[in-house]
């Protein structure tokens, strides 16, 4: 008979008042997978979008009718327990964090990739860590693709919805990079924020950002969403870049309605919009465990919930407004 795990589950596509906790089978991992017994697991808003289905274009990847994963939790940190043959590279025992394509997370145990798991340093702990894979590395991507730290000495960044997961990595990273950084956040978070690095911080919902003093910015990195595409390249110097991470839109098609018209935008004389497309990373997510370790950057955890009351962060996740990152401690 398999051995049996916990795991909390959302049978249909629906609100966190759908999740239920379970008793299903340990899964075992295949051939190159390792599986981690799940020490802490991170929640993003890419969990809320897929709990819902919603836009409904993902449902042909992630289930037409209810979800094809059905556990929540794309952000792990646990320890190996067992690998499938040819799992390279890997030991029993040893701390890692990943990214679990569909979610799996708010179990006692997942399998993943062997080459999608990083090694966690001695003294970083698992709710941490856990922080990193999708917040993070997003927001490391965002940078790269703006051309952040890739030549001006001291550019100009301004980061748009800074005080979520995404965002206030964003914030730090930015910094580090030697930028300048502004962040539009409520009004209620901007001591936060201006904590991780940025000179100066606004309510976009309450003061025009072109009235933002000092010349336009080197890179925009738009989170919030919900600012007109001319707007955020007006906000850019000649030469600079808009990058959109927001995956918001309508309820169909979600943000390719937005990518198509910024794709169009960019044909046109201006600054560049480019969408981003995060993607799992390992030697991202080695470098950002790196700064982790030494101090340079930290989680901004907003609340930390026990394995029993997962449903209660996947809720207050839906309800928008965290500040930072949601963790569920693993059993």
């Amino acid at each position: 008979m398999a051995e049996l795990m916990q795991a909390w589950r959302n049978e249909r596509y629906g609100s966190a008042s759908g999740a239920r906790l379970h008793e299903i089978p340990v899964p075992e991992p295949r051939p190159g997978e390792v599986l981690v017994r799940v020490r802490a697991t991170a929640l993003n808003a890419g969990d809320v979008r897929l709990m819902l289905g919603d836009p409904l274009l993902v449902r042909p990847v992630f289930g037409l009718t209810r979800p094809k994963y059905a556990v929540r939790g794309m952000d792990i940190a646990g320890e190996i327990v067992a690998a499938g043959a040819n799992a390279i590279g890997v030991e029993i025992g040893e701390q890692v964090i990943g990214e679990l394509f569909g979610g799996g997370g708010l179990a006692e145990y997942a399998t993943i990739p062997a080459e999608r798991v990083v090694p966690v340093p001695p003294g970083v702990t698992a709710e941490a860590a856990a922080c990193l894979p999708v917040a993070a590395g997003t927001a490391w991507q965002a940078l790269d693709l703006a051309g952040v730290g890739a030549g001006s000495p001291t550019p100009r960044v301004l980061v748009i919805g800074a005080s979520g997961g995404v965002g206030t990595f964003a914030v730090q990273l930015a910094a580090l990079r030697g930028a300048e950084v502004w962040a539009t956040c409520a009004a209620r978070n901007a001591a936060v924020v201006e904590r991780l690095g940025a000179v100066r911080t606004l309510d976009h919902r309450r003061e025009p950002l072109s009235a933002i003093p000092g010349g336009r910015f080197d890179a925009v990195i738009d989170i919030a969403g919900g600012i007109a595409l001319r707007d955020l390249r007006r906000l850019t110097a000649p030469g600079g870049a808009v990058v959109l991470v927001t995956g918001d839109g309508g309820h169909i098609l979600g943000p390719v309605p937005r990518m198509l018209k910024a794709a169009f935008l960019s044909l046109t004389p201006g600054p560049r919009i480019r969408p981003l497309t995060a993607a799992s990373r390992p030697e991202v997510l080695t470098r950002l465990l790196e700064l982790l370790s030494e101090g340079r950057i930290a989680p901004v955890i907003a609340q930390e919930y026990p394995f029993a009351e997962a449903s209660a962060a996947l809720a207050r996740l839906e309800d928008g407004h965290v500040v930072g990152k949601l963790v569920v401690r693993g059993t």
